[in-house]
């Protein structure tokens, strides 16, 4: 196969011996529609239970209300939560609190309880679970348009809506969620990006040689409105989370790569400089400035108001820039200092915790996090047996999970031995998400935050199904030599595919008491701990 061709993968659904659903209209739009009515019921049912602040809405929940309120997240009194829960929600005080979160993710989950009230548990998580519905029917248009497939982008759906941790992380009211949707759809635009690029490079370079101009450089393309969407996205998940500047540098660096061997391709001699001089500036201009323009507009609370954390630092005594600096308005300068001390509290914590867990261990989800646990004995809280359990536990489906982990060790390798275009953009989406964890490995992390790079792990698991399901023809759209055996080997992919998604199936419907905070018998909360550091 040649560099960057076209892979088995992209018409492994739409070329099956009558196989009708793939080019079926009913399936195009029904498939999908089941995959985002499952995906929603999965979701919001019974999503007011517990109705108390389980694991780290103790503090989104309670930030989000004052940020509501004040314009700035303030402080509480002790054991405030209990009385929250209870419906007293306006007992927070005018003191500014330390938050070492941009306040987007807050602002969303406010959103919810503006509407349903500060005392409703489905108004804290309401928000948060649409994001989670919108992110599988956003992970399907970009499946359908990186595999050409409707069956493909299906399977895709299917499995995010299915698998454990991205359903636990869309019924709790924390800020991961938004961190993984805003990401994606960054992933999409530059994912769009590449064939707008590529056209108006052609066509460029093509006006060029009728002209007679030389091409040792070709063209600066200055209008890339997906580059934009794209710094945009980026920018709100940097809003979130301070992590979303990474998948800003990886996407940043991709689309340079992407550029360089673009230009390569259409034969401009000076390909590398051209990517690395002239269009990679022009690239940074386009996502850089917007996605920090974002990120400062996720402020305005802080800024419009007075009484924010580190709101007015600068205009104490002594504090104020000198020098080079000193034009700098004091908002701006307070704001500096505020991030510095957040970045510093970042990279510090090493506080432990009983569900902390080591990157080195998240592709193989060895330390789930426990969100929420209650036992009870025979007749307390409705319990109906000797002793009952009630867990919120954020553990993927392990079928899932641990496919999409192999799967994505395999890509590495065919990346480096096909070096194929879609293989290496997904790939881009984990390592933004998971390599820059690898830095911290002393500090106190938790599995929950792989939810920001799992859709990229189900890409990858999807890529594998497509190679498994086969096609008739080869990359370059000759037929296949031997018909019989490629009819034989893509029935066997067909029947591995069938299982592998049914078992996928029966294991969520196993755990899915686990994902939701329903009552069971202890007995089978145990049954669950299919290893002992699941505990």
């Amino acid at each position: 196969m040649l560099p960057f061709s076209q892979p088995p993968v992209t018409r492994a659904a739409d070329h099956y011996d009558g196989q009708v659903l793939a080019t079926s209209r009913w399936f195009r739009w029904a498939g999908p529609l089941a995959v985002l009515v499952l995906a929603a019921i999965l979701r919001l049912w019974n999503l007011g239970r517990p109705r108390e602040l389980v694991f780290d809405e103790t503090f989104y929940v309670k930030d989000a209300w004052t940020l509501f309120n004040n314009g700035y997240e303030s402080t509480w009194p002790d054991k405030a939560d209990a009385l929250f829960a209870a419906g007293q929600a306006n007992i927070f005080l005018s003191d500014p609190s330390f938050v070492v979160h941009p306040p987007l993710g807050k602002w969303l989950i406010a959103l919810g309880m503006a509407f349903w009230g500060a005392d409703s548990s489905w108004g804290w998580r309401i928000v948060t679970a649409l994001i989670g519905v919108l992110a599988v029917a956003v992970l399907m248009l970009i499946a359908r348009r990186l595999f050409g497939s409707t069956v493909l982008a299906v399977i895709a759906g299917f499995l995010l809506a299915i698998d454990g941790h991205a359903i636990v992380m869309s019924r709790v009211a924390l800020l991961d969620n938004s961190v993984m949707f805003f990401a994606l759809l960054g992933f999409g635009a530059v994912l769009l990006d590449r064939d707008w690029h590529a056209a108006r490079l052609a066509a460029s370079l093509a006006r060029r040689r009728d002209g007679g101009v030389e091409l040792a450089w070709g063209p600066t393309l200055w209008w890339r409105p997906w580059l934009l969407a794209a710094g945009l996205a980026f920018g709100l998940t940097s809003s979130v989370k301070w992590s979303g500047f990474y998948f800003l540098a990886a996407f940043g660096v991709y689309v340079v790569v992407v550029d360089a061997l673009a230009r390569r391709r259409a034969g401009v001699p000076f390909w590398l400089s051209a990517a690395l001089l002239k269009q990679a500036p022009a690239n940074f201009l386009l996502m850089v400035p917007v996605a920090a323009a974002t990120f400062l507009a996720s402020w305005t609370g802080w800024f419009v108001t007075r009484g924010g954390y580190y709101r007015d630092w600068a205009e104490t005594a002594g504090a104020a820039w000198t020098g080079a600096f000193s034009w700098v308005p004091l908002p701006l300068q307070s704001f500096w200092h505020y991030q510095v001390a957040a970045y510093g509290y970042h990279v510090n914590v090493e506080t432990p915790h009983p569900y902390q867990a080591n990157p080195l261990t998240w592709l193989f989800m060895i330390r789930p996090t426990s969100m929420y646990f209650r036992s009870s004995s025979a007749g307390e809280n409705g319990c109906g047996f000797t002793s009952c359990a009630e867990a919120i536990t954020g553990i993927g489906n392990p079928i899932i999970w641990w496919a999409a982990t192999i799967a994505a060790f395999y890509l590495v390798y065919r990346l480096a031995r096909y070096r194929q275009w879609r293989v290496g953009l997904i790939l881009t989406g984990l390592a933004a998400g998971y390599l820059p964890w690898l830095m911290y490995l002393n500090r106190t992390v938790f599995q929950f935050y792989t939810i920001a790079f799992e859709p990229y792990l189900i890409l990858g698991l999807t890529f594998v199904i497509g190679l498994l399901l086969g096609e008739t023809r080869g990359s370059d759209g000759a037929p296949v030599a031997d018909e019989e055996r490629a009819a034989r080997r893509r029935l066997a992919g067909i029947r591995v595919v069938v299982i592998f998604l049914a078992m996928a199936a029966l294991v969520s419907a196993f755990f899915y008491p686990l994902w939701t905070g329903m009552q069971t018998p202890f007995l089978f909360w145990q049954l669950h701990i299919w290893l002992p550091s699941w505990r």
